[in-house]
């Protein structure tokens, strides 16, 4: 790899091709050009920092410990040379993702090597980084250097000298276009590169408890795809009284169906491993957020997947549901100058009567012809008419010369005696034929007109005080629930500053829903036992990971009279079983105790900026090698993904420090540190 990466051909800043503007407008303008430059800068820098982090210094292929040969296939062409650690250490300088910073290596260098017009175009502001995806993408994979610096010469001058406004689409449609004109054979290499990244993803939605499964395929399996689940949403049928459901609910239910349970297919039912956390108080009918595998999903999901999976839920008890919605009730019928609140039903009921007996008057007159509107010319109709002509609808009666001569305005003179009843409105210039006039005149269908436009607005302001009446009404209804649910057991639980508080709060059916979903074992769709955290209740930092039957061994002190009676027990319970953190192993590998304590304490790769769960996959490591007398425990044992993990053993130049508490410290060959530390529930 050459160096010239640390050199800048700096030009010209080139005006917009719309001008430069004046005031705040302008200094957009500016900055946007700035921004151009700094990241063309940014580009160079980063691949002057690729050129001094050589591929030398890793494990080659075919060496142990050396990257998986599926990971280096799937590595840009253009990072071949440079070592894998390099995009961990740009990670944590610019406080990216791995996969993000690698994505900057790879622009970075592209630009440099094979787009160097485009890069000095970005730093005259010919260009801005919307742009740079579609030359990147398109233009930099066709193989021949003379041809390649052809088209992105031709594309960057026809950019040029558009003197207009060239969006990134129309930018990216142009590249395409020539470069399946230019090299077919570029256009067939994305291709075969796309279909090689074919696969399913799956990303957290905007809203809690919402995810989004994203599949990428190619355009015939798509369409295919699209076309079955449409078949199948349309042969699914609402049950009698249900929610109606959109045809796109329907087509995700069948697609769940079809993949979670396949029925009569030959496929077997796929066997999905969830973590889920929530709080005690989340359980006993508390509004905190819960978890799944990471995700935050709302307190109701939790406890519905919680009942659901362990086939039992944490309820309330059939008195407790009663005295809350006795409450909602009494809200909701007391008298509105006790409460300070609107009236309750009896003004509905009236306003409802007289609005049903309008409208009833309305449908009859309708029925009857006499809403039946005139059969106005459409020419009458057009905006611009009766644009032209506002000033003359509301003459001063008073006023003689306001009002036209007669005929002049085409319309007839009530009490004119004059006035011929057969005259037709003037026709306009499209050569439609007039209309005949009504049987009693235009000026008694224009009356008829304002009359029943009237008694539409008349209408409407009758709805719209009955809607802000009911608005107030609503409010006032949900301040009442959300005032008995407060008082109720969900709101003293959720009130509560921890969890033995809310445990005291909670009425005795909920505390005993939750102890016998504590105490199950395993089976339905429960993988495992229920494990408990006991968390620091200010700071929410892990302590440790136990489960209900060693809560109940720690709390009594062990005596046998404490034993049969130990809600007696007075004794210190320091250093309690079930109290205490996982002890450690003698061996390499640790217990099973020990294992599901720090992947409950770490829940991530302790990494700095990585996300991959280590609750159920992911690989702990012994911070102080286990051959040099490092212990098997919790206090040098810290949770990785398996990139992460051989990074810490095969990067050059890297320390990774953990502290007795989990706290991780990570120093890369340039002296930036960036420390973890385990996430708080």
């Amino acid at each position: 790899m050459d160096d010239g990466a640390q050199t800048s051909t700096l030009g010209a800043v080139v005006a917009p091709t719309v001008g430069w503007a004046s005031g705040p407008l302008g200094a957009v303008q500016a900055a946007a050009r700035e921004i151009a430059r700094l990241t063309a800068v940014q580009a160079r820098a980063v691949a002057a920092f690729a050129a001094s982090r050589p591929a030398s210094v890793d494990r080659q292929q075919g060496e142990r410990g050396a990257m998986s040969a599926e990971r280096w296939a799937a590595r840009a062409e253009v990072l071949r040379a440079v070592s894998e650690w390099a995009t961990a250490e740009l990670a944590i300088a610019v406080n990216l993702t791995q996969q993000a910073a690698e994505a900057l290596l790879s622009e970075s260098l592209t630009l440099v090597h094979r787009l160097p017009g485009t890069l000095a175009a970005l730093e005259r502001g010919v260009v801005h980084r919307g742009h740079l995806w579609h030359l990147i993408d398109k233009v930099a994979p066709v193989a021949d250097a003379g041809l390649r610096a052809e088209i992105e010469a031709d594309l960057l001058a026809w950019l040029a000298r558009r003197n207009r406004v060239t969006s990134p689409a129309q930018l990216g449609d142009k590249a395409r276009r020539v470069v399946a004109r230019r090299d077919a054979a570029a256009a067939a290499r994305r291709l075969a590169k796309a279909i090689q990244e074919r696969g399913v993803y799956l990303r957290p939605e905007r809203a809690e408890g919402m995810a989004a499964v994203t599949v990428v395929c190619t355009m015939p399996e798509a369409r295919a795809l699209h076309a079955a689940l449409s078949s199948y949403a349309d042969a699914l049928a609402d049950e009698d009284g249900g929610a109606r459901r959109t045809r796109g609910q329907r087509m995700v239910d069948a697609l769940v169906d079809l993949v979670l349970r396949p029925g009569e297919t030959e496929l077997p039912p796929v066997r999905v491993l969830l973590g889920v956390v929530a709080s005690m108080g989340t359980l006993l009918g508390g509004d905190a957020p819960g978890e799944v595998d990471g995700q935050l999903i709302p307190a109701e999901m939790v406890r519905q997947l919680v009942h659901g999976l362990a086939g039992r839920g944490v309820v309330l008890p059939d008195h407790e549901a009663r005295a809350l919605a006795d409450a909602a009730d009494a809200a909701d019928a007391a008298d509105p100058a006790e409460a300070g609140q609107p009236a309750g039903v009896a003004w509905q009921e009236a306003e409802q009567a007289e609005l049903g007996a309008w409208w009833d008057q309305v449908e009859a007159r309708l029925l009857a012809g006499g809403l039946e509107e005139p059969d106005w010319p459409p020419e009458d109709l057009s905006g611009q008419r009766w644009t032209d002509t506002a000033g003359a609808l509301d003459p001063d009666p008073l006023d003689p010369d306001a009002l036209p001569p007669d005929g002049a305005d085409g319309r007839e003179r009530r009490g004119d005696p004059g006035g011929a009843p057969d005259i037709q409105p003037p026709a306009s210039g499209s050569g439609t034929p007039p209309e005949r006039c009504p049987a009693d005149g235009w000026w008694a269908a224009a009356d008829r007109a304002v009359e029943d436009a009237g008694a539409a607005v008349h209408a409407a302001g009758l709805a719209l005080g009955h809607a802000r009446r009911s608005v107030r009404t609503a409010q006032a209804a949900a301040a009442a629930q959300e005032a008995g649910w407060r008082a109720g057991p969900g709101g003293r639980v959720d009130a509560a500053p921890d969890a033995l508080t809310a445990l005291a709060a909670a009425a005795d059916g909920q505390r005993q829903a939750l102890a016998e979903l504590l105490a199950a074992t395993a089976g339905g769709g429960l993988a495992d036992r229920p494990r408990i955290v006991l968390a620091d209740a200010v700071t929410g930092a892990f302590r440790t990971l136990t489960d209900l039957p060693a809560l109940r061994r720690a709390g009594h002190c062990g005596a046998a009279a404490c034993r049969r009676a130990p809600d007696a027990c007075g004794h210190d319970l320091t250093g309690r079983p079930g109290l205490r953190g996982a002890g450690p192993t003698g061996a390499y590998r640790p217990g099973a105790a020990l294992d599901r304590h720090v992947r409950a304490r770490d829940r991530r790769c302790r990494f700095p900026g990585c996300r991959r769960p280590v609750t159920w996959a992911g690989e702990l490591d012994h911070a102080r090698p286990h051959a040099a007398g490092g212990p098997t425990s919790a206090a040098n044992l810290a949770g990785y993904c398996t990139g992460d993990h051989r990074g810490k053993h095969q990067a050059p130049g890297w320390t990774h420090t953990l502290g007795p508490d989990g706290t991780l410290t990570v120093t890369t060959p340039t002296g930036l540190t960036a420390v973890t530390e385990p996430p708080p529930y």
